[in-house]
Parts: C-alpha cells; structure tokens; sequence
C-alpha cells in the first residue's frame, strides 16, 4: 500500500538538505566483529508499485505501513546507538522493507536528512536503502547525489523474465542491468538480492539468474529462499495447490551451491534467509517453505559436513579417534546445530571419538583433519554452477 503524496509530505519539511562532503567508510568483510552495524528502518511496502506475489512485508517485520516522522525517525537512530554496544567498523542508517525510491522525492529527501545529521556528527558513516531495480534513473540518483549513501542494494529477485512475470514484479531482468549499470557510474557499494524457489523458478533456472547476477558484478549479494506467507498472493496459490515451496533440506541445497559459485566470483553474501524481527507467531505468518531462524548457519554446517566427510572418507586410515581443526568463529558450523553434524559422521564412519579443536591460524571457511594434516575450504568443495 503506498501512502498518496500529500500524507506523505505532511509529516516531512519541504527544506532542501544542507550540503554535505560524502564520507564512504572502507569496505569490510562481513563476517564475526567485522559485519557493519546496520540501524534498520523499516518501511513496509512503502513506495511500492505492484503487489508482488510473494509479498506481505507487514507479515515479516510486524510494523504497519506508516512514514516515521523526523523527530520520530531521530529517536530510532538515537535509541538504535544506545544500546548497539561497542562501535563497529562500519554502522549505517537502512532503510529497509519498502521501495525506497519510489517514494515521494520530498519524503526521501526528508529522510536521508534525519540520517545525514549522524553522518555528519560522525556517529555513523553512511547510509543503506533497498529499491527496485526501475525506480535507478538520473533524476533520482541526481536527488539522493548530497547525501552520504554507501550501498544501495535492489531486489533482483531473478533474471528470468517469465519468473518476474509469474511472481508479478512488474520489472524486466534487463531493468536489473540498466540500474546496476547506472549505479556502477557512482561510488556505491551495490547489492543485489535474489529469491530462491519462485512460482515457475527451477534449479537450472536458479542456477542461470545467479550467474546472470555473478556477470553484473555486485559487490554483495541476499539470497532468500522463498516462503509462503499469510496474505500474500502465493499463500492463495499454495493453499489452491498451484504453488509448492521448496522443503527446508531443498532449499539449504540449493543456496549451498549459491554459496559456493558466488564465493568462487568473489562476490560478498551478506544474508541467506529470511529476516524477521521477531520470532513471536511465526507459525502463523509463514505458512510453508524453506524457513528456519538459522537458515544461514544451517547451510553453513552442511558445507563443514561437506568437507569433513571429504576429509574422512579420502584418509583411507582407521581411527578410533578423529579431531578437525577449525577456526573458533566456525566451530559451531563444524559441530552442527545441537551437534547433529558429529552424530552424523560418528554414524557414518563408525567413530567412537569425535572432536573439534580450536585454531585461530586457520581460515574461517577452512577445516583441517588433525590425523593426517590435510586442510579444505569452501573452494575444494564441488560447485555445480
């Protein structure tokens, strides 16, 4: 639902924003202590042209479709700061959940305001908003040009027109590469974000986005699995039987191999799935599909299963006792959610002792068989894209 333009301005001063000199923090890897702070600001379908059939932001984030005001939208950040705990590398003000150029030019320009006064106090270092790949043209990039913006990120969603049209995103996969295009003219961080699983999307069909997606070069990439939720257009389908989500194990398959093609393109994912702000009635906003809080850390896990089977299977010895080496960041992927990986390969390999063993020399995606010295990394691992 988009608010009409007058709602919009009566919240918002028409003033223009006062000059401001871009300061750009330096790009961080987004991993453990080093993951930017992001202030979320969310605008639930806001700005928002189409009803997309995957849709109902209201579901994810628990927030209604209401503009903040200035001084509302001030405490946010304030508040957000207070409690953030030690300052990150990196922290931005994002907006997040609506189109965020397709709003009103005054409201966006009111917005980014509120968020440039703490870029200039320094208390934070730039600014995040997610928008449609068609709202990218000159005059709204002329518009959000004074204002310290470091990532814009668009919902790609895919770059299969039929999927696009069956999902009712209103938007051409060439609209994806006109924007980034564009974007590429300017000193942003570009991210762009793909869904997994969409009405009429196979796994070759994902496969060919993704690599579509890999050849735009992107500085980061999301990848959300797709799931049905309570009130969107795709909840009618699936309850009709004309629409199956992916199974949880499908889709921590599929976006382990997206995993693995994009880090071998040396393209940064900043998310795998779904984010809600909360985990209070989830069984009754999302109705099927690939859903877990840890959806990340699961595909995580199966990779260090991946590569711990490897190392066991091709050491052709005969262990009572089997010890991986692995960073302390990434113990817990090597173990498993509530240990599951270790049952697994005491099971398979008929291992009595099983452990893991710290070390901090040791690359986060990297695991080493203490037995025989071999290491492996996600890039050892076989990449059917």
């Amino acid at each position: 639902m988009t608010l009409s333009c007058d709602r919009q301005r009566s919240n918002f001063s028409n003033g223009p924003p006062t000059a401001v000199t871009r300061r750009l923090a330096p790009q961080t890897a987004d991993t453990g202590s080093d993951r930017p702070l992001i202030i979320p600001v969310f605008l639930p379908h806001l700005g928002c042209p189409h009803h997309c059939a995957f849709c109902n932001q209201r579901a994810i984030t628990r927030h209604d479709a209401v503009l903040p005001s200035p001084n509302r939208l001030q405490q946010m950040v304030e508040t957000y700061l207070a409690y953030s705990g030690k300052r990150r590398n990196c922290t931005q003000v994002a907006f997040f959940g609506g189109n965020f150029l397709g709003l009103d030019p005054v409201v966006i320009r009111s917005l980014l305001s509120v968020a440039e006064r703490f870029v200039t106090s320094g208390a934070v270092d730039g600014i995040r908003f997610s928008t449609r790949p068609d709202t990218i043209d000159s005059r709204r990039l002329e518009l959000i040009e004074p204002f310290s913006i470091r990532t814009v990120e668009l919902g790609v969603q895919s770059m299969q027109n039929e999927v696009l049209k069956r999902s009712v995103r209103g938007h051409s996969a060439q609209d994806t590469v006109t924007a980034v295009q564009r974007l590429k003219q300017r000193p942003y961080e570009i991210g762009l974000q793909l869904m997994i699983g969409l009405p009429g999307e196979s796994e070759a069909g994902c496969f060919q986005s993704a690599g579509k997606v890999a050849e735009l070069r992107p500085d980061i990439v999301r990848l959300y699995p797709a799931v049905v939720l309570a009130g969107s257009q795709m909840a009618a389908w699936y309850k009709a039987g004309e629409y199956t989500p992916l199974s949880l194990p499908d889709g921590i398959k599929r976006v382990k191999q997206l995993v693995l093609f994009f880090s071998r393109q040396g393209v940064r994912i900043a998310r795998m799935g779904l984010q809600v702000t909360d985990s209070q009635g989830l069984a009754d906003r999302i109705l099927a599909g690939p859903f877990h809080p840890a959806f990340g850390h699961l595909v995580h896990c199966e990779l260090f299963f991946d590569m711990a089977r490897r190392l066991v299977d091709c050491s052709h010895g005969d262990f009572s006792t089997v010890t991986f080496d692995v960073h302390p960041r990434s113990e817990s992927r090597m173990r498993g959610l509530h240990n599951e990986n270790l049952v697994r390969l005491r099971k398979e390999f008929a291992v009595s002792d099983l452990q893991t063993r710290s070390d901090p020399q040791l690359p986060v995606d990297a695991l080493r068989l203490a037995q025989t010295g071999k290491m492996l990394t996600y890039a050892d691992l076989q990449c059917d894209i």
